[in-house]
């Protein structure tokens, strides 16, 4: 596995990790990253959408999500929690 990277790698990085992990929960999950101007090089907003639900933001700081998206257990944290979120949305709408 890997660590590091530019804030725009570690952005996409982290944009297609929690997609997966979401459509896991279920398929018509999508991830809207906030990655811009005043967040570029030092956090992001990860939200939920779920047709017209939104979760409330996840927020992740650069340095954190660059350091240890190598690890594997928080990479199965961050999987974890996402499907939370996933899950709480699904609920919400049903």
């Amino acid at each position: 596995m890997f660590s590091g990277g530019t804030y725009q790698d570690v952005a996409w990085w982290l944009q297609n990790f929690l997609t997966s992990h979401a459509k896991r929960e279920n398929v018509r999950a999508q991830i809207d990253l906030e990655a811009g101007d005043e967040r570029d090089g030092k956090s992001y907003a990860a939200r939920v959408r779920l047709g017209d639900r939104v979760s409330a933001p996840m927020e992740f700081e650069f340095p954190d999500v660059a350091q240890n998206r190598g690890r594997l257990e928080w990479c199965a944290r961050l999987a974890a929690r996402v499907r939370e979120v996933v899950r709480d949305v699904s609920a919400t709408a049903a």
